[in-house]
């Protein structure tokens, strides 16, 4: 198998991230028009953290981290480690040697469509990881793919330098081109969700707030 690595290319402005950064990924998911979730299946290793950063791809051979060998050079300030298989795969291709050389280098966390291993370690120096399964079955470095190119996560496409957001809830991904317009629009989310809010505290029904009273009529509910 060849590949490809894809040096410096473009990302989303970090401005933009960090104004994603400030909202959870249910609210962005939503305000994109209910697009971007990577699936039910990328589950954090800890709780109570969210990161937001941008993508730098891999494409491995399933059981063979050689490209994310190769993607640790390409990572920089502020990148999410985004890794994915040519077919599905559970072996823990990550662990915490891996998270020290891209926490020297200011990566801010690891998005993995694979097996992760090494958890209490990574927990306990703080580097934050989703993954789709938790395996210490180790891997080789045999197999050529690619650095930096469109990957597909859960049925939803990440290009290298889309911006990434992960929290309890799972991951999304914003692509670059949209990033401002989504981040503007998840503010907007978030203020009607604090209105809305506010009428529950104050005693409101959501069959009256959103009109739901009708729609039970309509639909035949007696």
């Amino acid at each position: 198998m060849g590949g490809v690595i894809v040096t410096n290319p473009p990302k989303a402005d970090p401005k933009d991230v960090e104004a994603l950064g400030r909202y959870g990924v249910a609210t962005v998911h939503e305000a994109m028009g209910r697009t971007g979730l990577l699936g039910t299946h990328l589950r954090p290793i800890q709780r109570d953290t969210r990161i937001a950063g941008t993508a730098v791809t891999v494409l491995s051979w399933p059981g063979d981290n050689l490209m994310i060998h190769a993607a640790v050079e390409q990572c920089g300030e502020g990148d999410i480690l985004v890794v994915t298989t040519t077919s599905p795969s559970t072996d823990g291709m990550f662990g915490e040697l891996f998270a020290t050389a891209l926490r020297r280098r200011g990566v801010r966390g690891l998005v993995i469509n694979a097996g992760i291993r090494d958890t209490a370690e990574l927990r306990a120096m703080d580097f934050p990881a989703w993954a789709a399964a938790v395996s210490p079955q180790g891997t080789v470095k045999a197999t050529g793919g690619s650095v930096n190119v469109p990957v597909a996560v859960g049925g939803q496409l990440v290009h290298p330098g889309d911006v990434i957001l992960a929290d309890d809830d799972g991951v999304v991904v914003v692509p670059r081109t949209r990033a401002r317009h989504t981040a503007e629009a998840s503010e907007a989310r978030e203020r009607k969700e604090a209105a809305a809010r506010a009428a529950f505290l104050d005693g409101q029904l959501g069959l009256d707030r959103y009109g739901l009273r009708e729609t039970l009529v309509r639909l035949g509910v007696t």
